[in-house]
């Protein structure tokens, strides 16, 4: 078999994944990520539809169960914390609604990744690729810690920033659509007790500001939540390595809102695992170049608020590496296949996270709040086959194919 190694840039969802099946094919990986270590914190994120078919075949379906949120529902409150409106799973189960069944931690969920992997694969922490060249026969890459390697094959599952992409395929603003808001995250403490509802706070526009939502969110942790700041605002200007220029931005947009909003805040400033980023999706026309693809957020994120990425990067993962072992290491037949197989699922999930809109927790006036509001409430008296039915049937559009039984020879 040609094409044997494989350079993963990107140790999140994806990646592992990636890893996972390329080495159960024969494939000899090793993968590189940015930080020091398996991160920690982060927001819940969701396994659904046939992701959930990838997580039994990889056999973690366990792991992921005893690392849920704890996450039962969402409730939206009022500035004294009285619920004006709640989304049950008892009234969705998992059939697409805001909490699903499987909801875990992004970085629980990379961290039973990584667990699965790393017998059989290379990491690389702390270190990230400067350059790329590559040719007829392999791709020399450049690291920034010093040295170079040659592989066969790159992949980039570096997110919606990715090195890979800028470096292969050129600068970000070619591919990135803004969606016109921004989130942030990090993981604190409250007196408030969820019983395992995720709380939030919504602000409609007025008075020259915009609309906006605070929320708390259960962890498997204990004592420990998950706060959420979600902010509809035009493009600002600040440094993405200035973590405490950003937390400032956050403060200044919600210091004076009410609820639990002054005491979530006043945490911000000890956060060990803030996140803050503008909201946006990642389109890419051809998601491969030579020796070099693009994997989950990098080729096609659909949104961080959009409930269906994390789905997005575990099928399209399973499908490139099965493909790469059904065409034996050959790009050329791969690559295209991959495309074809994840364009159809990719697309859809970027159309219905645009059509699905931010007015919920970002509205422009009252009465798009009282409208929200009225419109959650009547949730439980609709027909279950109704609810949730959009994300449901997306999130289920791939059919996988049996790659198991594919074994590459050297």
């Amino acid at each position: 078999m040609r094409n044997r190694s494989i350079l993963v840039s990107g140790a999140g969802i994806a990646g592992p994944t990636l890893a996972y099946w390329l080495h159960r094919s024969g494939f000899r990986v090793t993968v590189v990520e940015r930080a020091h270590a398996p991160r920690s914190g982060g927001q819940a994120v969701d396994i659904r539809g046939t992701a959930r078919q990838v997580a039994e075949r990889m056999g973690i379906v366990a792991e992921v169960r005893g690392a849920h949120t704890g996450a039962r529902g969402m409730a939206f409150v009022d500035r004294h914390g009285k619920r004006v409106a709640t989304l049950s799973t008892a009234v969705y189960g998992d059939s697409g609604g805001p909490i699903a069944e499987m909801a875990i931690r992004r970085t629980d969920l990379a961290r039973i990744l990584y667990r699965a992997t790393r017998d059989d694969v290379e990491y690389v922490f702390g270190d990230s690729i400067t350059a790329v060249e590559q040719d007829d026969d392999g791709v020399r890459v450049e690291f920034e810690t010093g040295g170079t390697r040659r592989f066969d094959l790159l992949v980039g599952a570096d997110g919606v920033h990715s090195t890979v992409r800028r470096l292969v395929f050129g600068p970000p603003e070619r591919y990135l659509r803004d969606l016109g808001c921004y989130i942030a995250l990090f993981t604190t403490t409250t007196t408030v007790d969820l019983d395992g509802w995720q709380l939030m706070y919504t602000t409609p526009a007025g008075a020259g500001r915009p609309g906006r939502t605070v929320g708390l969110g259960p962890q498997p942790t204990p004592d420990a939540v998950l706060a959420g700041f979600f902010l509809r605002s035009p493009v600002l200007r600040y440094d993405r390595r200035d973590i405490d220029e950003q937390k400032r931005i956050v403060v200044r947009a919600f210091e004076t809102d009410a609820w639990e909003t002054p005491r979530i805040l006043s945490t911000i400033r000890d956060s060990p695992d803030f996140y803050f980023d503008r909201v946006g999706q990642v389109h890419v026309d051809t998601w491969s170049r030579h020796r070099t693809v693009l994997l989950g957020d990098a080729a096609y994120c659909a949104s961080p608020m959009s409930g269906i990425g994390t789905s997005l990067a575990m099928v399209g993962a399973y499908i490139l590496a099965g493909e790469l072992a059904a065409a034996e290491g050959d790009p050329r037949h791969a690559f295209p296949a991959y495309q074809r197989k994840m364009r159809d699922f990719a697309g859809r999930a970027q159309h219905f996270a645009r059509g699905a809109g931010d007015s919920g927790l970002m509205p422009d006036s009252q009465a798009q709040l009282w409208l929200r509001n009225v419109s959650v409430r009547m949730m439980p008296f609709l027909p279950r086959r109704l609810i949730g039915h959009g994300m449901e049937k997306l999130a289920n559009i791939v059919e996988l194919d049996d790659y198991t039984t594919v074994k590459t020879e050297p």
